[in-house]
């Protein structure tokens, strides 16, 4: 049988200058072609001559998890994933507001669109250290906010993510330093694929 080949970089749809000025090419650079880069081939590395081998990145999050005890390779399996769910958060010319199913979601959840930027830039901004904040829909439809530390996935809960932001400093120290606060009013502002997120919604909720 041929084993199945180790998992690889994701390219983020779009070049990585294509996010400036809100995102700089530079920090792409480094968090996709290096940080990123670093978590896939450490995964590898730490799965060669495994179970794990072969798996798909998914079995290997959950797997890794070891039921809220995991194991050396979860952290770096979990990174490569929320990475590449990161990159597809985002777009070119991104931002506004959503529209459809998903505007009013948002809405029937957090009571206006406002409030929903509101309580998502708190959570990362409460997130202390490094980390991510997520938006989840759960079957029935119902949005909520959630926050996790360092690698940790709602997905690992059985969870449905439509919406993730890095908080790791590395997301954003190249563009404006510490100011964590300005980054992620950018990132709501004008990064946002709404489409992309719509999409996801959809596929939650079908």
């Amino acid at each position: 049988m041929v084993p199945r080949a180790a998992i690889t970089l994701k390219d983020p749809p779009y070049a990585l200058d294509a996010l400036e000025p809100h995102m700089s090419k530079q920090t792409l650079e480094f968090h996709w072609g290096k940080h990123h880069r670093a978590y896939v081939d450490n995964m590898n590395k730490q799965t060669a001559g495994t179970e794990l081998e072969g798996k798909s990145l998914e079995e290997v999050v959950l797997a890794s998890w070891n039921g809220g005890n995991p194991t050396p390779v979860f952290n770096n399996a979990a990174q490569v994933w929320n990475h590449t769910f990161f990159w597809e958060s985002m777009k070119p010319n991104g931002g506004g507001e959503p529209t459809g199913k998903l505007a009013d979601a948002i809405k029937s959840s957090f009571g206006s669109f406002d409030e929903f930027k509101t309580q998502f830039k708190n959570a990362g901004a409460t997130q202390f250290g490094s980390g991510w904040a997520w938006l989840v829909a759960d079957k029935s439809g119902k949005l909520s906010i959630e926050k996790t530390p360092n690698a940790v996935t709602p997905v690992v809960e059985g969870k449905t993510p439509i919406l993730t932001m890095d908080v790791w400093e590395h997301a954003y120290y190249l563009d404006v330093q510490n100011r964590r606060p300005d980054y992620m009013t950018t990132f709501v502002d004008k990064l946002i694929n709404w489409e992309e997120v719509a999409k996801r919604y959809q596929a939650a909720t079908a």
